[in-house]
């Protein structure tokens, strides 16, 4: 329960600096494109942050390893979504693109866990 508040709570500082680096830091000094890429690593990364927090919460409610094995996943997500999608965007090595839909999927399923986890527990 507390991993998964406190990796929900660095990940949303997390993005709100790197949203910050991304509109100051970077701008002009990669394309449109890339920091368009850039801002949707920010965007899913706080998503997810937020969804880390839930998990958190709900753990304290529900009891069993869904919620767990939904927020690892989640955390693997932001790793591997947003994290691909930062480097490309400063590297523009577009084979880390192919790393990305791995980090979707591990969202996916974390959403898919959580809502197994609340429906099991209503």
């Amino acid at each position: 329960m507390k991993v998964f508040l406190l990796a929900g709570a660095i990940n949303a500082f997390l993005a709100v600096a790197l949203g910050a680096f991304g509109a100051h830091g970077l701008e002009g000094k990669i394309s449109d494109k890339y920091l368009e890429v850039w801002k949707t690593g920010v965007q899913y990364q706080m998503f997810h942050a937020a969804g880390l927090l839930i998990i958190g919460l709900l753990m304290g409610k529900i009891q069993g390893s869904l919620l767990g094995t939904a927020g690892w996943l989640m955390l693997a997500g932001i790793i591997l979504f947003s994290g691909s999608l930062y480097v490309l965007s400063v590297t523009g090595i577009k084979v880390l693109g192919a790393i990305t839909p791995l980090g979707g999927i591990s969202f996916l399923a974390a959403w898919v866990l959580i809502m197994v986890a609340v429906y099991k527990h209503l």
